[in-house]
């Protein structure tokens, strides 16, 4: 039976709605006006509340700081033609958040308690939508450990939180990648398919390099011989070869099982379009460049939603695609996903979740 929550609302008497710019969001560095918080504590969640946004009060000794017991998850609402207002999946979301939780050892959070808050936070907030053409209201449920602590053990305290930004696209060109084959991201056995912070973290030195050679992006590739495909820095990996598409499993729970990503798949099975769901290796990638299979590749993100990609490096070697603007497979998606998400075209699998 689904639990109403109750929430205690204090509304800002500050708003900055007017002074931002919705004409210039750069992502993720602009906040709506309001905030979600909640405790968990003696082994249940309570104390919801929404806030105005501002900066909170920690101990320098809690184990989120110390240990990483901190995840988080990304979605979006979007404003439609008509004015109503939608978050895209939130129950993937949802689920996903709490096989975070259990790997990093955290408690869970009741999946309708989960969808009410970000409705809460968005219905306050639901001004702050952007209702331009590719953006959105990005929002950021995560969850952090608080007991204030030393000791190498699970928490027994933890806060869990939404923050809400107004953006644009993540990114705005062709990408650019390397198959990264020196760093890795997750290995067997570990905790690849989770939102965890410390992956977030790990990944920086690498993507930086990558950056200074020139790239936008990495593709993770597998720990043990760097001879497969795993997940962009970004997004998960998805491409068309050879007439089908083909993207890394998510059974080995190296990568993140994204939302984007099942949402490209099942859009691909509707129309009867092949999709293979397995271990993808370089070699395959790289010979369909060469001789042409090859007819699209591109990252699938909530953030960065469909993301082409232009050109693919490994050991050196650098293999252009064609004009992402002429390929039929992610120009399609990506029409029909903008129709779905902005209402502009029949939702049938449900998966607008009206406030």
């Amino acid at each position: 039976m689904t639990e109403t929550l109750d929430i205690k609302i204090t509304k800002t008497t500050n708003s900055r709605l007017a002074q931002t710019d919705f004409s210039n969001l750069p992502f993720g560095k602009i906040f709506s006006d309001h905030m979600l918080v909640a405790d968990y504590a003696n082994g249940e969640w309570k104390n919801f509340e929404i806030v105005p946004y501002a900066e909170i009060g920690l101990s320098p000794a809690i184990s989120a700081l110390h240990y990483g017991q901190a995840f988080f998850e990304g979605l979006k609402a979007y404003k439609h033609a008509d004015g109503k207002v939608s978050v895209f999946r939130p129950d993937k979301n949802a689920e996903r958040f709490n096989k975070s939780a259990e790997r990093l050892c955290m408690p869970e959070l009741p999946e309708d308690i989960f969808i009410q808050s970000i409705a809460a936070l968005v219905d306050v907030d639901r001004n702050w939508i952007p209702g331009n053409a590719n953006h959105s209201l990005y929002i950021r449920p995560f969850m952090f450990a608080t007991d204030a602590f030393l000791g190498v053990a699970p928490s027994s305290t933890y806060k869990f939180m939404v923050l809400t930004c107004p953006v644009g696209p993540y990114f705005s060109k062709t990408l650019r990648v390397k198959f990264e084959t020196h760093y890795t991201r997750a290995a067997e056995g570990g905790m690849g398919f989770a939102k965890s912070a410390g992956n977030y973290g790990g990944a920086m030195l690498p993507a930086r390099k990558a950056v200074e050679e020139g790239f936008d992006q990495l593709i993770w590739t597998d720990a043990k011989e760097h001879k497969y495909v795993e997940e962009m820095g970004a997004a998960n990996a998805m491409f068309v070869l050879d007439g089908k598409l083909i993207t890394p499993s998510t059974d080995e729970n190296t990568i993140l099982k994204g939302i984007t990503r099942d949402t490209v798949i099942t859009l691909a099975r509707d129309w009867g379009f092949p999709v293979e769901e397995r271990r993808v290796s370089i070699a395959e990638i790289v010979e369909g460049a060469k001789n042409g299979k090859l007819t699209d590749a591109f990252g699938a993100g909530t953030a960065a939603t469909i993301a082409p990609v232009g050109s693919l490096s490994y050991n050196g070697e650098e293999y252009f695609l064609s004009d992402p603007k002429t390929r039929e497979f992610s120009q399609k998606v990506l029409k029909s996903l903008d129709g779905i998400r902005y209402g502009n075209a029949p939702d049938p699998h449900g998966w607008n979740y009206m406030i």
